[in-house]
Protein backbone atom coordinates (compact mmCIF):
# COMPACT_ATOMS: atom_id res chain seq x y z
CA UNK A 1 0.00 0.00 0.00
CA UNK A 2 3.06 2.28 0.84
CA UNK A 3 4.41 1.56 -2.69
CA UNK A 4 1.20 2.35 -4.22
CA UNK A 5 0.94 5.87 -2.72
CA UNK A 6 4.39 6.99 -3.40
CA UNK A 7 4.02 5.25 -7.21
CA UNK A 8 0.75 7.34 -7.41
CA UNK A 9 2.14 10.72 -5.76
CA UNK A 10 4.84 10.56 -7.88
CA UNK A 11 2.87 9.98 -11.33
CA UNK A 12 0.85 13.01 -9.64
CA UNK A 13 3.53 15.69 -9.60
CA UNK A 14 4.90 14.84 -13.25
CA UNK A 15 1.73 14.73 -13.85
CA UNK A 16 1.82 18.65 -12.55
CA UNK A 17 4.72 19.38 -14.47
CA UNK A 18 3.92 18.03 -18.01
CA UNK A 19 0.39 19.45 -17.92
CA UNK A 20 -1.66 16.42 -19.25
CA UNK A 21 -1.45 12.87 -20.51
CA UNK A 22 -1.59 13.01 -24.06
CA UNK A 23 -0.22 9.43 -25.42
CA UNK A 24 0.39 6.15 -23.94
CA UNK A 25 4.23 7.26 -24.34
CA UNK A 26 3.49 9.78 -21.95
CA UNK A 27 1.53 7.03 -19.16
CA UNK A 28 4.96 5.06 -19.71
CA UNK A 29 7.21 7.72 -19.35
CA UNK A 30 5.24 8.61 -15.94
CA UNK A 31 4.86 5.58 -14.42
CA UNK A 32 0.82 5.04 -15.25
CA UNK A 33 1.34 2.27 -17.12
CA UNK A 34 -1.24 -0.89 -16.20
CA UNK A 35 0.42 -3.41 -13.72
CA UNK A 36 2.26 -6.47 -15.93
CA UNK A 37 1.87 -4.04 -19.28
CA UNK A 38 5.51 -3.18 -19.70
CA UNK A 39 5.93 -2.81 -23.36
CA UNK A 40 3.99 0.21 -25.22
CA UNK A 41 2.92 0.88 -28.69
CA UNK A 42 1.99 4.19 -29.35
CA UNK A 43 2.73 7.03 -32.42
CA UNK A 44 1.01 9.97 -34.83
CA UNK A 45 1.06 11.13 -37.62
CA UNK A 46 0.01 13.83 -40.29
CA UNK A 47 -1.40 14.25 -43.90
CA UNK A 48 -1.68 17.23 -45.44
CA UNK A 49 -3.33 18.89 -48.88
CA UNK A 50 -1.65 22.37 -50.05
CA UNK A 51 -2.68 24.25 -52.58
CA UNK A 52 -0.86 27.31 -54.11
CA UNK A 53 -3.35 30.22 -54.93
CA UNK A 54 -0.78 32.12 -56.86
CA UNK A 55 0.43 29.78 -59.43
CA UNK A 56 -2.70 27.28 -58.46
CA UNK A 57 -0.94 24.05 -58.14
CA UNK A 58 -2.01 21.45 -55.21
CA UNK A 59 0.42 18.59 -53.51
CA UNK A 60 -1.13 15.91 -51.68
CA UNK A 61 1.57 14.36 -49.18
CA UNK A 62 1.42 11.85 -45.62
CA UNK A 63 3.57 14.25 -44.39
CA UNK A 64 4.74 12.02 -41.30
CA UNK A 65 3.92 8.29 -39.77
CA UNK A 66 5.87 8.30 -36.61
CA UNK A 67 5.21 5.06 -34.60
CA UNK A 68 6.52 4.73 -31.00
CA UNK A 69 7.79 1.42 -28.98
CA UNK A 70 8.50 1.76 -25.59
CA UNK A 71 9.35 -0.59 -22.42
CA UNK A 72 9.34 -0.97 -18.83
CA UNK A 73 12.37 -2.75 -17.32
CA UNK A 74 11.77 -2.06 -13.90
CA UNK A 75 10.24 0.65 -11.85
CA UNK A 76 13.82 2.79 -12.49
CA UNK A 77 14.85 2.05 -16.43
CA UNK A 78 12.26 2.95 -19.42
CA UNK A 79 13.12 2.57 -23.28
CA UNK A 80 11.73 4.64 -25.66
CA UNK A 81 11.85 4.76 -29.68
CA UNK A 82 10.21 6.70 -32.25
CA UNK A 83 10.70 5.95 -36.51
CA UNK A 84 9.49 8.41 -38.34
CA UNK A 85 8.70 7.98 -42.05
CA UNK A 86 8.38 11.14 -43.96
CA UNK A 87 6.28 11.85 -46.99
CA UNK A 88 5.19 8.10 -46.79
CA UNK A 89 7.85 6.66 -49.16
CA UNK A 90 11.05 5.88 -49.85
CA UNK A 91 13.23 5.21 -52.85
CA UNK A 92 12.51 4.86 -56.40
CA UNK A 93 12.97 9.05 -56.80
CA UNK A 94 10.68 9.58 -53.48
CA UNK A 95 11.87 12.11 -51.70
CA UNK A 96 11.03 11.06 -48.17
CA UNK A 97 13.24 9.91 -45.10
CA UNK A 98 12.95 7.46 -42.89
CA UNK A 99 14.56 7.98 -39.61
CA UNK A 100 15.00 7.04 -35.96
CA UNK A 101 13.31 10.60 -34.28
CA UNK A 102 14.21 9.27 -30.56
CA UNK A 103 16.13 6.18 -29.09
CA UNK A 104 17.06 6.47 -25.40
CA UNK A 105 16.94 5.13 -21.84
CA UNK A 106 15.55 6.96 -19.11
CA UNK A 107 16.57 6.21 -15.95
CA UNK A 108 14.64 7.64 -12.62
CA UNK A 109 17.34 8.59 -10.15
CA UNK A 110 14.08 9.72 -7.30
CA UNK A 111 10.77 11.17 -8.22
CA UNK A 112 12.73 14.79 -9.13
CA UNK A 113 15.15 13.84 -10.81
CA UNK A 114 16.33 11.50 -14.23
CA UNK A 115 18.39 10.86 -16.44
CA UNK A 116 18.24 10.26 -20.21
CA UNK A 117 20.72 9.04 -22.64
CA UNK A 118 20.46 8.54 -26.01
CA UNK A 119 19.17 9.96 -29.38
CA UNK A 120 16.62 12.30 -27.39
CA UNK A 121 15.24 15.57 -28.00
CA UNK A 122 16.66 18.41 -25.94
CA UNK A 123 13.95 20.91 -24.25
CA UNK A 124 14.27 24.13 -26.56
CA UNK A 125 11.26 25.81 -28.09
CA UNK A 126 7.85 24.94 -28.13
CA UNK A 127 7.87 22.80 -30.87
CA UNK A 128 10.88 20.58 -30.63
CA UNK A 129 9.49 18.74 -27.47
CA UNK A 130 6.00 18.54 -27.57
CA UNK A 131 5.62 18.51 -31.81
CA UNK A 132 2.12 16.26 -31.94
CA UNK A 133 0.60 17.64 -34.79
CA UNK A 134 -2.43 17.35 -32.06
CA UNK A 135 -1.10 20.29 -29.81
CA UNK A 136 -0.59 22.81 -32.14
CA UNK A 137 -2.89 24.57 -34.41
CA UNK A 138 -2.06 24.85 -38.31
CA UNK A 139 -1.28 22.15 -40.69
CA UNK A 140 2.35 23.37 -40.14
CA UNK A 141 4.86 23.77 -37.63
CA UNK A 142 5.71 27.26 -36.83
CA UNK A 143 7.89 28.21 -39.22
CA UNK A 144 10.61 30.15 -37.19
CA UNK A 145 10.96 26.98 -34.97
CA UNK A 146 12.02 25.11 -37.96
CA UNK A 147 14.05 27.45 -40.06
CA UNK A 148 15.55 29.05 -37.51
CA UNK A 149 15.23 26.29 -33.95
CA UNK A 150 15.88 23.23 -36.50
CA UNK A 151 13.24 21.68 -35.21
CA UNK A 152 12.63 18.59 -34.77
CA UNK A 153 15.97 18.87 -33.21
CA UNK A 154 17.73 15.44 -31.76
CA UNK A 155 21.27 14.56 -30.99
CA UNK A 156 23.38 11.57 -29.29
CA UNK A 157 24.20 12.73 -25.58
CA UNK A 158 23.17 12.40 -21.97
CA UNK A 159 20.48 14.68 -19.84
CA UNK A 160 19.45 15.60 -16.32
CA UNK A 161 15.99 16.83 -15.84
CA UNK A 162 14.89 17.65 -12.69
CA UNK A 163 12.09 19.79 -10.02
CA UNK A 164 13.58 20.66 -7.02
CA UNK A 165 10.61 20.85 -4.13
CA UNK A 166 11.16 23.83 -2.75
CA UNK A 167 10.13 25.60 -6.04
CA UNK A 168 6.68 24.39 -6.79
CA UNK A 169 6.15 24.41 -10.45
CA UNK A 170 9.80 24.94 -11.80
CA UNK A 171 11.30 22.53 -14.04
CA UNK A 172 14.90 22.31 -15.64
CA UNK A 173 17.47 20.71 -17.84
CA UNK A 174 20.58 20.35 -18.69
CA UNK A 175 22.33 17.78 -21.00
CA UNK A 176 25.93 17.11 -22.71
CA UNK A 177 25.13 16.56 -26.67
CA UNK A 178 27.64 15.69 -29.88
CA UNK A 179 27.97 19.07 -31.84
CA UNK A 180 26.78 19.92 -35.63
CA UNK A 181 28.57 20.13 -38.57
CA UNK A 182 29.13 23.83 -40.09
CA UNK A 183 30.24 21.64 -43.39
CA UNK A 184 26.18 21.31 -43.52
CA UNK A 185 24.96 24.79 -43.04
CA UNK A 186 23.40 25.93 -45.93
CA UNK A 187 22.51 29.44 -47.23
CA UNK A 188 18.34 29.76 -46.36
CA UNK A 189 18.25 26.88 -43.94
CA UNK A 190 20.71 27.76 -41.77
CA UNK A 191 22.01 25.69 -39.22
CA UNK A 192 18.85 23.02 -39.63
CA UNK A 193 21.61 20.42 -42.63
CA UNK A 194 24.49 20.98 -39.85
CA UNK A 195 22.54 18.61 -37.02
CA UNK A 196 24.14 14.88 -37.34
CA UNK A 197 20.53 12.76 -35.88
CA UNK A 198 22.35 10.34 -34.87
CA UNK A 199 23.62 9.26 -37.97
CA UNK A 200 27.72 9.22 -37.54
CA UNK A 201 27.31 12.81 -35.72
CA UNK A 202 31.44 13.98 -34.22
CA UNK A 203 31.86 13.21 -31.15
CA UNK A 204 34.91 15.50 -31.50
CA UNK A 205 33.09 18.78 -30.55
CA UNK A 206 30.67 19.15 -27.99
CA UNK A 207 27.38 20.95 -27.18
CA UNK A 208 25.79 21.56 -24.09
CA UNK A 209 22.34 23.37 -23.61
CA UNK A 210 20.05 24.17 -20.11
CA UNK A 211 16.52 25.20 -20.17
CA UNK A 212 13.96 26.88 -17.08
CA UNK A 213 10.34 26.13 -16.99
CA UNK A 214 8.37 27.45 -14.82
CA UNK A 215 4.84 26.67 -14.57
CA UNK A 216 2.35 30.11 -12.68
CA UNK A 217 -1.28 29.61 -12.88
CA UNK A 218 -2.34 29.77 -16.27
CA UNK A 219 1.34 30.95 -17.86
CA UNK A 220 3.94 28.07 -18.50
CA UNK A 221 7.31 30.13 -18.86
CA UNK A 222 10.39 28.71 -20.48
CA UNK A 223 13.97 30.08 -21.28
CA UNK A 224 16.74 27.70 -22.88
CA UNK A 225 20.21 28.04 -24.22
CA UNK A 226 22.52 25.91 -26.67
CA UNK A 227 26.33 26.03 -27.39
CA UNK A 228 28.56 24.02 -29.37
CA UNK A 229 31.06 23.54 -32.00
CA UNK A 230 30.28 22.94 -35.25
CA UNK A 231 34.27 21.61 -36.66
CA UNK A 232 34.21 18.11 -35.26
CA UNK A 233 37.82 17.41 -37.63
CA UNK A 234 41.33 16.44 -36.22
CA UNK A 235 43.37 19.67 -35.41
CA UNK A 236 45.43 19.03 -39.14
CA UNK A 237 42.35 18.89 -40.88
CA UNK A 238 41.32 22.29 -39.22
CA UNK A 239 44.31 24.01 -39.74
CA UNK A 240 44.27 23.24 -43.10
CA UNK A 241 40.97 25.14 -43.17
CA UNK A 242 42.03 27.52 -41.37
CA UNK A 243 39.16 26.55 -38.90
CA UNK A 244 39.22 25.90 -35.13
CA UNK A 245 39.58 22.63 -33.58
CA UNK A 246 38.66 21.25 -30.38
CA UNK A 247 35.40 20.32 -28.41
CA UNK A 248 33.87 23.78 -29.17
CA UNK A 249 35.17 25.01 -32.01
CA UNK A 250 33.60 27.65 -34.34
CA UNK A 251 30.87 27.63 -32.28
CA UNK A 252 27.02 27.92 -32.53
CA UNK A 253 24.86 30.01 -29.87
CA UNK A 254 21.02 29.54 -29.50
CA UNK A 255 19.27 31.61 -26.98
CA UNK A 256 15.47 31.67 -26.95
CA UNK A 257 12.71 32.46 -24.17
CA UNK A 258 8.79 31.93 -24.89
CA UNK A 259 4.97 32.28 -23.12
CA UNK A 260 2.06 30.08 -22.97
CA UNK A 261 -1.44 30.67 -21.64
CA UNK A 262 -4.75 29.10 -21.47
CA UNK A 263 -7.71 29.70 -19.65
CA UNK A 264 -11.36 30.08 -20.09
CA UNK A 265 -11.23 28.74 -23.70
CA UNK A 266 -8.84 31.61 -24.52
CA UNK A 267 -4.89 30.28 -25.67
CA UNK A 268 -2.14 32.15 -26.39
CA UNK A 269 1.82 31.59 -27.01
CA UNK A 270 4.71 33.80 -27.99
CA UNK A 271 8.49 33.11 -28.75
CA UNK A 272 11.55 34.84 -29.53
CA UNK A 273 15.20 33.89 -30.33
CA UNK A 274 18.10 34.36 -32.27
CA UNK A 275 21.04 32.27 -33.12
CA UNK A 276 24.54 33.76 -33.52
CA UNK A 277 27.38 31.91 -35.19
CA UNK A 278 30.72 33.87 -34.22
CA UNK A 279 33.31 32.39 -36.95
CA UNK A 280 30.92 32.70 -39.78
CA UNK A 281 33.82 34.04 -41.11
CA UNK A 282 36.20 31.20 -41.13
CA UNK A 283 33.13 28.62 -42.26
CA UNK A 284 32.87 30.81 -45.54
CA UNK A 285 36.20 30.68 -46.32
CA UNK A 286 36.64 26.62 -45.58
CA UNK A 287 32.89 25.72 -47.35
CA UNK A 288 31.52 28.89 -49.23
CA UNK A 289 28.31 28.27 -48.17
CA UNK A 290 27.17 31.58 -47.26
CA UNK A 291 26.75 31.19 -43.38
CA UNK A 292 25.53 33.92 -41.50
CA UNK A 293 26.65 35.55 -38.20
CA UNK A 294 23.37 35.74 -36.90
CA UNK A 295 19.78 34.83 -37.21
CA UNK A 296 16.35 36.08 -35.35
CA UNK A 297 12.87 35.01 -35.77
CA UNK A 298 9.77 35.44 -33.01
CA UNK A 299 6.17 35.10 -33.44
CA UNK A 300 2.98 35.34 -31.71
CA UNK A 301 -0.82 33.39 -31.77
CA UNK A 302 -4.02 33.37 -30.61
CA UNK A 303 -6.59 30.96 -30.35
CA UNK A 304 -10.33 31.08 -28.99
CA UNK A 305 -12.00 27.47 -28.37
CA UNK A 306 -15.70 28.26 -29.78
CA UNK A 307 -16.82 25.26 -27.59
CA UNK A 308 -15.99 26.39 -24.69
CA UNK A 309 -18.72 26.87 -22.13
CA UNK A 310 -17.37 27.82 -18.36
CA UNK A 311 -16.08 25.99 -16.08
CA UNK A 312 -16.71 22.60 -17.53
CA UNK A 313 -14.36 22.34 -20.36
CA UNK A 314 -15.94 20.45 -23.44
CA UNK A 315 -14.92 16.64 -24.74
CA UNK A 316 -14.26 18.55 -27.99
CA UNK A 317 -12.70 21.87 -29.46
CA UNK A 318 -13.44 24.26 -32.06
CA UNK A 319 -10.52 26.79 -32.09
CA UNK A 320 -10.14 29.81 -34.69
CA UNK A 321 -6.75 31.12 -34.18
CA UNK A 322 -4.19 33.36 -36.00
CA UNK A 323 -0.51 33.25 -35.60
CA UNK A 324 2.10 36.51 -36.51
CA UNK A 325 5.73 34.96 -37.68
CA UNK A 326 8.69 37.20 -38.64
CA UNK A 327 12.22 35.80 -39.13
CA UNK A 328 15.66 37.33 -40.50
CA UNK A 329 18.29 34.17 -41.67
CA UNK A 330 20.35 36.77 -42.74
CA UNK A 331 20.44 39.31 -40.04
CA UNK A 332 24.45 39.21 -39.31
CA UNK A 333 26.53 38.55 -42.40
CA UNK A 334 30.05 38.47 -42.02
CA UNK A 335 32.36 40.68 -44.85
CA UNK A 336 32.67 37.44 -47.23
CA UNK A 337 29.09 36.71 -46.92
CA UNK A 338 26.54 37.87 -49.77
CA UNK A 339 22.90 39.37 -48.10
CA UNK A 340 19.70 38.25 -49.49
CA UNK A 341 16.64 40.49 -48.72
CA UNK A 342 14.77 37.12 -49.45
CA UNK A 343 15.59 35.39 -46.05
CA UNK A 344 13.69 38.45 -44.19
CA UNK A 345 10.29 36.63 -44.18
CA UNK A 346 6.76 37.24 -42.52
CA UNK A 347 4.31 34.76 -42.18
CA UNK A 348 0.53 35.03 -41.14
CA UNK A 349 -1.06 31.98 -40.56
CA UNK A 350 -5.20 32.02 -39.34
CA UNK A 351 -7.60 29.06 -39.80
CA UNK A 352 -9.65 26.82 -37.77
CA UNK A 353 -8.63 23.46 -35.59
CA UNK A 354 -11.25 20.96 -34.73
CA UNK A 355 -11.33 18.02 -32.04
CA UNK A 356 -14.06 15.99 -32.11
CA UNK A 357 -11.86 13.47 -29.53
CA UNK A 358 -8.65 13.42 -27.54
CA UNK A 359 -5.93 12.78 -30.10
CA UNK A 360 -7.85 13.52 -33.33
CA UNK A 361 -7.15 17.29 -35.18
CA UNK A 362 -8.78 18.49 -38.15
CA UNK A 363 -7.23 21.60 -39.94
CA UNK A 364 -7.99 24.21 -42.61
CA UNK A 365 -5.91 27.15 -42.69
CA UNK A 366 -4.70 29.82 -44.68
CA UNK A 367 -0.64 30.96 -45.16
CA UNK A 368 0.15 34.73 -46.46
CA UNK A 369 4.17 34.96 -46.91
CA UNK A 370 5.78 38.49 -47.56
CA UNK A 371 9.88 38.23 -48.38
CA UNK A 372 12.21 40.69 -49.26
CA UNK A 373 13.29 40.48 -53.22
CA UNK A 374 15.75 38.33 -53.71
CA UNK A 375 19.56 38.41 -54.81
CA UNK A 376 20.36 37.98 -58.38
CA UNK A 377 24.16 37.29 -57.68
CA UNK A 378 23.01 34.30 -55.82
CA UNK A 379 20.56 32.08 -58.13
CA UNK A 380 21.69 31.16 -61.01
CA UNK A 381 18.91 30.45 -63.89
CA UNK A 382 19.50 29.04 -67.41
CA UNK A 383 18.48 32.00 -69.71
CA UNK A 384 17.12 29.33 -72.00
CA UNK A 385 14.54 27.89 -69.52
CA UNK A 386 11.49 29.16 -68.41
CA UNK A 387 11.67 30.87 -65.13
CA UNK A 388 8.62 31.72 -63.49
CA UNK A 389 8.07 35.13 -62.24
CA UNK A 390 9.61 35.91 -58.95
CA UNK A 391 6.80 37.33 -56.18
CA UNK A 392 7.17 38.76 -52.64
CA UNK A 393 4.00 37.43 -51.84
CA UNK A 394 2.78 34.17 -51.83
CA UNK A 395 -1.18 32.41 -50.36
CA UNK A 396 -0.84 29.48 -49.78
CA UNK A 397 -4.02 27.32 -48.46
CA UNK A 398 -3.58 23.73 -46.29
CA UNK A 399 -6.14 20.92 -45.36
CA UNK A 400 -5.42 18.53 -43.44
CA UNK A 401 -5.53 15.96 -40.24
CA UNK A 402 -3.19 14.62 -36.83
CA UNK A 403 -3.16 11.93 -35.01
CA UNK A 404 -1.87 10.95 -31.55
CA UNK A 405 -2.83 7.81 -29.68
Amino acid sequence: MKKFALLFLSSLMVLLADAQILTREDSLSNGMTTTGKNTVISGYGQVKVNYDLRQQIGEASLTRNVLFIGHRFNEKIVFFSEMELEDAKIGGGASGELSMEQLFLKVDINRNLYLVTGLFIPRIGIINENHLPTTFNGNDRPFVETMVIPSTWREIGIGLYGQPRSIQGFNYSVALLNGLNSGGFEFGTGIRNGRFEGNKATASNLAITASALYYYKNFRFQASGYIGGSSGLSKIQADSLQLESGAFGNPVALGEANVQYNNNGWQFKALATAVNISQAYSINRAYANNTPEMMTGAYAELGYNLLYLGKNPPKQNLTLFCRYETMNLNYRIPVNGIRDDFQQKKFIVSGITYQPMHGVSFKLDYVYSQTGSYNKELYVVNPYTTQRPFYQTNHFINLGFGYSF
